[in-house]
């Protein structure tokens, strides 16, 4: 088997006057089972997806500091027993995985700037853990952008690194394609061996009469990192970080809203643990703290309940176990959360999550992931309903 992988490996590579230029390939398999009561007539039915997606690119050497880049990726659906909110099976719960075909990247690159690269085009693009600017990577088919992106890390200032870019195009996870004007600007500074210190600020203008609300200008500060080791095996982690965010551009609702994320934990002898607590003010509908562009299901539990910030704002608290086995190149995680709104005093519901993934090399997994969402009795609606969900899944990348 190592032999037979190594063969693939050299001939996805190939080389042009010493530049690396590289074939791409990424198969994934999934079922996914999503069980939910809304308490209404009728209930959504039990969803059943069985996809398949396969991304196929090509990544050209370096020539005189320019590189290109172009991929495809279709999804095809083998049991489509659900709501991919492109198919309209509305009688069945969602899973957001529609079977399509499409144009996943398409970009080229200038490095020969000193410690810089220029990038055209459409393009994946993740700012530090895709809050607020993300591929959405869980999903079949992911999120990319027609943007232009500068990165310069800048050797002179030590542990500089800027992104600067405008957005002109989101190519959302469901196929379809949304217009926006969208500055962005985050401005990484690493702070020794402690962490990092990270400016953001992003201006999202949706050109679309149906996502205007969507529209806001988001400024925060973030600082993040793991302490040295001390004791021969301890580490701390450590997360504080805030937001606001107002309306701009064709937004049509005023509105003002903060965000605070705040995370603690240890690392020691393969077990990480940590606890943490993220809120999202929100002052009435359209009047709440979003993040329109965000890879939102790695957010706030992984039934993917709270997509959307409720009009009251929403606080997570939460803890996560993680433990992982070396000898059998295996990671188990547990994560606990208790949902309510942004006071405090009106419970959302409880979650549980649990994840298994075993990487066989570097080019084979497979995971295994569970999710149950129980809704605070008093408050169950068809958005904050009882939801469990079941997924496996195989992926051979190289």
């Amino acid at each position: 088997m190592a032999g037979i992988t190594q063969d693939i490996e050299d001939a996805f590579n190939f080389y042009h006057y010493g530049h690396n230029g590289a074939i791409q390939a990424d198969l994934n398999y999934r079922w996914e089972n999503v069980d939910q009561d809304q308490g209404g007539n009728p209930n959504p039915k039990t969803a059943n997806a069985n996809t398949a997606r396969l991304r196929l690119g090509a990544l050209s050497p370096v020539l005189s500091g320019f590189q290109g880049y172009a991929e495809f990726e279709g999804l095809w659906a083998m049991q489509e027993d659900y709501n991919s909110l492109r198919n309209n099976n509305k009688a069945y719960s969602v899973v957001a995985d529609p079977e399509k075909t499409e144009l996943n990247q398409l970009w080229i690159s200038y490095s020969g700037i000193p410690d810089t690269v220029v990038k055209g085009g459409r393009q994946r693009i993740k700012l530090d853990d895709d809050r607020f600017i993300g591929n959405v990577g869980w999903r079949q088919l992911e999120q990319t952008y027609d943007a232009v992106l500068l990165t310069h890390n800048n050797q002179q200032i030590y542990g500089l690194t800027v992104n600067a870019g405008f957005i002109g195009n989101v190519n959302t996870f469901t196929s379809t394609t949304e217009n926006i004007d969208a500055p962005i600007l985050n401005v990484n500074y690493k702070v020794g061996d402690y962490g990092n210190l990270v400016a953001y600020g992003y201006w999202l203008d949706y050109r679309e009469k149906e996502n205007f609300e969507k529209s806001s200008q988001t400024y925060g500060l973030r600082f993040n990192g793991v302490s040295p080791t001390f004791f021969d095996h301890y580490s701390l982690l450590y997360t504080a970080e805030w937001g606001n965010q107002r309306d701009y551009g064709h937004g049509p609702t005023k509105y003002e809203a903060d965000r605070f994320n705040f995370m603690g934990g240890v690392k020691a002898f393969n077990v990480t643990v940590q606890g943490a607590w993220e809120q999202l003010n929100g002052f009435g509908p359209n009047k709440t703290f979003d993040t329109p562009l965000g890879t939102n299901h790695a957010f706030q539990g992984w039934a993917d309940i709270f997509l959307v910030t409720p009009a009251n704002g929403i606080r997570d608290v939460f803890g996560t176990v993680s433990v992982a086995l070396p000898r059998y190149d295996t990671v188990v995680t547990a994560v606990y959360h208790d949902f309510s709104d942004d006071t405090g005093q009106q419970q959302y519901g409880k979650e549980w999550d649990f994840q298994v993934v075993k990487k066989f090399g570097k080019h084979y997994s497979l995971l295994a992931k569970y999710a149950n969402y129980n809704a605070d009795s008093g408050l169950a609606t068809a958005n904050n309903t009882d939801t469990q969900k079941i997924w496996f899944q195989a992926n051979v990348s190289f």
